[in-house]
């Protein structure tokens, strides 16, 4: 049986959803499941909560242990065939807090800050330490295991673990399994509710896409409906929704119109994978000091990362009880990745998944030593990428501004050098569209003393 470890099992409603999709799989039903965290009331929470998962619908086939802290964390790993990442160091507090904070004292906005902008760089910068001692225990007590790794910043991270240890890492994201029935649902050609409620993809309406970049900067490079080049079509529908509602949203805090991403297909021929929320602080057209129109014109809702973190801890004891249900958790087959891997590999039944790879010749051009997300075959032989070929010129040069910060902020986690800090910070398209090089360096030193013992000491 296949030994699944679950690092950051505190995150009770993820690690519910992709455990549970395993015990809804016969070839991984009598799995040994490993939770490890470091809080030890969510890991409680964790365990009942896929304990009862596990009584329910599964006859208690898996086995179910938990292991709390650091000094349980090789016990947790020991044989592990699948090791699932979904940690957050530094949580909402204080570690999230200051990365919005500070920068606000220099006149630097942000919305999300998990994957790019001066955020993504010092999220990226706490967590890579962490991963690498996992990946270091890795190699001592599994060093077969294949590590899913989904936090972000996804580029940053997955990178960090393919050129800082021999594990076996793949990036996985919400993303590329939605691309086009984001699109469909923001131009009012399906609903989310045919999608969760009654599991109807865009695929059972007659769309195929192909969709190929970097994390949360991939494209949807060919789009077709009952075979046919569904793109020329699209392209004018998303160009008469912006039209049509750019500066006219009913509430732009709540960015439902996705105007960025649909302006995006007009400007670089691309629908992009992720939303506006996040692509609005990947490049220096959105958040912009001197336009601040533009933030009620596209729905730019800065500060949303923190509201919601906010929103979630306060709603946390709530959704703890909508789970357990007096004991009758249940569950149903998610999208999520996970699962879908772990059984291809132990079956050897064949899948294709959008994965984060390091880029081994699939996208020409596109650096080697950067993590794209590429379509990837699954089977016993692993994930494998597949080539695509070369990006639309202006796409891969829009992935190029958020490369140079993925690969200096790792630069910098792995050289312990403090100038590729202000390096990655001066090439962020966002941050160097607002503040001078001399502000950007004295923002970098005030996040890294605020986050003191969350990072390494830097030279």
């Amino acid at each position: 049986m296949p030994k699944i470890t679950f690092m950051g099992a505190g995150s009770t409603v993820f690690a519910k959803n992709v455990l549970g999709d395993c015990m809804c799989r016969e070839a991984l039903q009598s799995a040994d499941i490993a939770l490890y965290d470091i809080d030890k009331s969510r890991l409680e929470e964790s365990y009942a909560v896929l304990s009862a998962l596990n009584s329910n619908i599964n006859k208690n086939r898996a086995k179910i242990t938990t292991y709390l802290g650091p000094a349980n964390r090789k016990k947790a790993l020991k044989g592990a065939d699948f090791v699932v990442n979904a940690i957050q160091v530094g949580g909402y507090e204080p570690s999230t807090v200051i990365d919005f904070e500070i920068p606000k004292k220099y006149g630097l906005r942000q919305t999300i800050g998990d994957t790019l902008g001066i955020g993504g760089i010092f999220r990226g910068l706490r967590t890579i330490p962490v991963m690498l001692d996992f990946a270091r225990d890795m190699e001592a007590v599994c060093p077969n295991a294949w590590f899913l790794n989904y936090t972000n910043p996804m580029a940053i991270l997955t990178g960090a673990m393919l050129r800082g240890s021999s594990i076996k890492t793949v990036g996985l994201c919400h993303s590329v399994q939605a691309c086009i029935e984001s699109l469909l649902v923001t131009l009012g050609m399906y609903s989310w509710e045919d999608h969760w409620e009654k599991g109807i993809f865009a695929a059972d309406l007659g769309y195929r896409g192909k969709v190929a970049g970097i994390n949360h900067m991939s494209w949807l490079l060919e789009l077709t409906k009952d075979g046919k080049d569904f793109y020329p079509e699209m392209k004018k529908i998303a160009k008469k929704f912006v039209k049509q509602h750019r500066g006219h949203l009913e509430d732009p805090e709540k960015c439902g119109a996705n105007l960025i991403r649909l302006e995006m297909i007009d400007k670089f021929g691309c629908y992009v994978t992720e939303s506006s929320e996040h692509n609005a602080e990947y490049a220096p057209f959105w958040i912009k000091s001197g336009y601040p129109e533009l933030l009620a014109e596209y729905g730019i809702a800065l500060d949303e990362y923190p509201r919601r973190c906010v929103k979630q801890i306060k709603r946390w004891k709530e959704q703890y009880a909508e789970i357990c249900q007096n004991g009758k958790v249940t569950h149903k087959l998610s999208p999520e990745y996970a699962s879908m891997i772990m059984n291809a590999i132990v079956t050897g039944s064949p899948i294709q998944i959008g994965g984060n790879v390091l880029n081994k010749g699939f996208i020409d051009n596109l650096p080697a030593d950067a993590v794209v997300e590429v379509p990837c075959l699954v089977d016993h032989n692993g994930i494998q990428g597949t080539h695509v070929g070369r990006l639309p010129v202006q796409c891969a040069a829009m992935n190029m501004t958020n490369i140079n910060v993925q690969l200096l902020t790792i630069e910098a986690a792995l050289t312990g050098k403090k100038e590729h800090i202000y390096h990655a910070a001066m090439l962020d398209p966002h941050t160097a569209s607002e503040l001078s090089i001399d502000d950007i360096i004295a923002m970098c030193n005030d996040l890294i003393k605020a986050h003191g013992d969350m990072l390494p000491k830097y030279r």
